[in-house]
């Protein structure tokens, strides 16, 4: 039977997994698990993969694991208020780039021994 280890443990092997996938589909690292600290009326936010694709498109990666597709799936773990989060790091992220390039959120759900990637998940509004 498969052992699922400590928290930390499956989030980092699940990481890994979603990194060589992405990588082998063409895109290149740029940070892994960028970290923000919470900013007035905001919660801190963290971004698990930063990645460029081959069109230089900034791809913010949030990659979810569950064991299976049951309580709806990892992919339906990505709540709006994780999704404000996501928003809020690489904001925070895009301070630090001269010329903002086109960007996208993407999530990598990890099912069992399932992989799906899902790009353009979801948008950032205009204004937060």
């Amino acid at each position: 039977m498969f052992k699922w280890g400590s928290t930390k443990s499956r989030g980092d092997a699940g990481e890994d997994r979603a990194l060589q996938h992405l990588q082998q589909q063409g895109l290149t690292l740029l940070e892994r698990n960028y970290r923000v600290a919470a900013g007035p009326g905001a919660r801190a936010g963290e971004v698990d993969l930063i990645m460029r694709a081959r069109d230089g498109t900034l791809v913010f990666v949030e990659v979810r694991g569950r064991a299976d597709a049951s309580h709806g799936g990892a992919a339906a773990s990505v709540t709006p208020a994780k999704q404000r989060r996501l928003i809020y790091a690489a904001r925070h992220y895009l301070l630090g780039q001269a010329t903002p390039p086109p960007c996208r959120f993407d999530v990598v759900a990890l099912e069992g021994e399932g992989i799906e990637w899902l790009q353009a998940a979801f948008d950032a509004p205009d204004s937060a």
